[in-house]
C-alpha cells in the first residue's frame, strides 16, 4: 500500500480527503472480497489492518471469529455507535465528514460480514447464538429494535421511508459514503430470516438438546420452531423437555407483544343505557362541581351540593363467535404459530367464543385448547398436502348465528379443490358471517398467495390479507369491539 493510500504520506491536510476515500475503498473491496471468497487476500487484510489501526479502532474489527458483541464488551464505547450506524447521516454545513464515513465504513463492514458471511458445514448451538446476536447488532444499526427485523417476536418490520435502491444520495460506487440501507429494510428482514433457517437446518439439533447445557446456549426464534415442531415426535427424554422448554419460551415472548397490540384498542364503547354505578371511585366530581355550581354560597364559601354524578363504566360487549381455521401445511409455519397464539388471546376476551381448526390433507379441532397456544402448537402435526374442504366440513357447524361470526381462513390458497372450496366459502360470506382470507400473517409479512383464489376473493367483496400480522390484528378488533 503506498503512503498515500494509508494517509501517511507527506501531502499534509490538503491530500487528506483522497487519503480518507482510499481508506473506505480498502474497507469496502475487504468487505465485498470475504463476502464472495471465504479466503483471506492477503493485500487487503494487511491494508486494512493499516486502516483499522490509523483511525483508532481495534484491530478485533477485522477477526471473522470475534462476535458484534465480544468486541463491544473489551470496547464499551463503541456501542453507540452501532446503534444507528446504517441510517442517514446528515451532512454538516462544511459537507460530508470523509473521516466519520471512514470509521463507519469500519463498523459497518464488521456487522454484515458477522450477518451474511455464515459459512457452511455444521452449525453448533454455540455458532447460531452468536449469529443471532450479530444479527441484532445489525437491525440496531438499521435503527431497528434486536429482533424486529428477522421477526419471531412479533416484531414489526419496520417500513421505511421512501424507496429507492438503498443508496444514499451522495453515494456512487465502492468509494463513495456508507448507503443507506435503512430503505431497504422490508427486503433486508425475509433474508435474515432465512439465513437464520439455514442456519437452524445446519446444526445437529438432536445432538444439541440432549445436551441441557447446549440446549441453555439456544436462543429461540421462528427458524428453530419451526424444526422443533416438525421433530417433536422424534424426540424424548432431555431432548423432549428442552424442545419443550424452548418453544414455551418462544410463545411466551410472542404472545406477550401480540398482547400488547390485541389490547390496545378491544375496549368496547361506553354503553350510557346502563347506569352507572354509585360507588365513590366512579365519582364524577368535576362534573358534579359544574352541575352545581349555582348553588355557591359566596359569604360562606361553601358549595351545597343537591346531586352527585357518577362516571358510566360498563361498555358495550356483544358475544362474537371468532372461527380460526390454519393451514398447517409446510409453507404456511410461520403462520400456524402466530395465529395459534393470536386465537389463545382473542379466547381470554370476555364474551368472545373462539374455535380453532388447523388442516393439512385432514382437519383438526383444536378448541379445547385454543386457550393454551403451547399445548396446541405441540398438538398440530406441521406439513403435508393441502385440502381446505376437510376444514370446512369442520368449520360450517360452528356458525350457529352468522352475524354474529367471523371466519378467519389462513392459508396460501394453492388446493387440491379450488373451485368447491371456494364456493363454501363464498356460502358463507353470504351468510352474513364476515369471512376474512388471510394469505399471510408472517412476522416478515413475505408470502404467496394462490392468484386464482386472490382474484375471487377481490371480486367477492372479501380481498385477502396479506403482510404484517398487525393487518389481521385490526381487522378483528374492529369486528370484536
Amino acid at each position: 500500500m503506498t503512503e498515500q493510500n494509508t494517509g501517511h504520506g507527506p501531502g499534509g491536510a490538503a491530500d487528506a480527503p483522497d487519503a480518507d476515500d482510499n481508506r473506505r475503498q480498502v474497507l469496502y473491496w475487504r468487505l465485498l472480497a470475504r463476502l464472495f471468497d471465504h479466503e483471506e487476500q492477503p493485500a487487503l487484510e494487511s491494508a486494512s489492518l493499516a486502516v483499522v489501526e490509523d483511525i483508532g479502532l481495534p484491530p478485533a474489527l477485522l477477526d471473522p471469529g470475534a462476535s458484534v458483541g465480544s468486541v463491544v464488551q473489551r470496547h464499551p464505547e463503541l456501542a453507540a455507535e452501532f446503534d444507528g450506524l446504517m441510517t442517514p447521516e446528515p451532512e454538516e454545513d462544511g459537507g460530508r465528514d470523509r473521516a466519520a464515513e471512514v470509521r463507519r465504513a469500519a463498523l459497518a463492514s464488521k456487522v454484515l460480514l458477522n450477518v451474511f458471511a455464515s459459512g457452511s458445514g455444521t452449525v453448533t448451538a454455540e455458532q447460531l447464538a452468536r449469529w443471532q446476536s450479530d444479527a441484532e447488532w445489525f437491525e440496531r444499526a438499521l435503527g431497528c429494535r434486536p429482533g424486529e427485523l428477522r421477526g419471531g417476536r412479533g416484531g414489526a418490520g419496520r417500513a421505511a421511508a421512501g424507496g429507492g435502491t438503498g443508496v444514499g444520495p451522495t453515494g456512487t460506487g465502492v468509494g463513495g459514503p456508507l448507503p443507506d440501507l435503512s430503505r431497504l429494510i422490508p427486503a433486508i428482514g425475509p433474508e435474515l430470516g432465512s439465513i437464520e433457517a439455514g442456519l437452524v437446518k445446519r446444526m445437529r439439533l438432536r445432538e444439541v438438546l440432549a445436551d441441557p447445557a447446549l440446549a441453555a446456549r439456544l436462543t429461540p426464534s421462528m427458524s428453530l420452531i419451526e424444526q422443533l415442531l416438525r421433530d417433536k415426535d422424534n424426540l424424548s427424554g432431555v431432548a423432549l423437555a428442552n424442545a419443550k422448554a424452548l418453544i414455551r419460551r418462544y410463545v411466551d415472548e410472542v404472545t406477550e407483544v401480540l398482547r400488547t397490540q390485541v389490547e390496545k384498542s378491544t375496549v368496547g364503547e361506553l354503553d350510557r343505557s346502563v347506569p352507572p354505578k354509585r360507588v365513590f371511585r366512579n365519582l364524577d366530581i368535576d362534573r358534579t362541581i359544574w352541575k352545581n355550581l349555582t348553588n355557591w354560597d359566596p359569604e360562606g364559601e361553601r358549595l351545597y351540593v343537591d346531586r352527585l354524578y357518577y362516571r358510566h363504566t360498563s361498555r358495550k360487549t356483544t358475544p362474537q363467535r371468532l372461527i380460526v381455521v390454519v393451514d398447517q401445511s409446510g409453507s404456511m409455519v410461520d403462520s400456524m404459530i402466530n395465529c395459534t397464539i393470536l386465537a389463545s388471546i382473542f379466547a381470554g376476551l370476555p364474551k368472545v367464543d373462539v374455535h380453532l381448526i388447523a388442516y393439512d390433507t385432514q382437519a383438526l379441532d383444536l378448541t379445547p385448547w385454543a386457550h393454551d397456544p403451547f399445548e396446541t402448537l405441540l398438538r398440530t402435526k406441521l406439513g403435508g398436502g393441502t385440502d381446505g374442504t376437510v376444514a370446512m366440513a369442520l368449520a360450517q357447524p360452528k356458525i350457529a348465528e352468522p352475524r354474529n361470526t367471523v371466519v378467519v381462513w389462513i392459508s396460501d390458497f394453492y388446493e387440491w379443490r379450488q373451485q368447491e372450496l371456494f364456493d363454501s366459502m363464498a356460502a358463507v360470506h353470504r351468510s352474513g358471517a364476515k369471512f376474512i382470507p388471510v394469505g399471510s400473517v408472517t412476522s416478515s409479512g413475505r408470502g404467496s398467495v394462490n392468484p386464482w383464489f386472490r382474484e375471487r376473493f377481490k371480486d367477492l367483496g372479501a380481498p385477502v390479507i396479506s403482510g404484517h400480522i398487525k393487518k389481521l390484528v385490526h381487522e378483528l378488533k374492529t369486528f370484536l369491539t
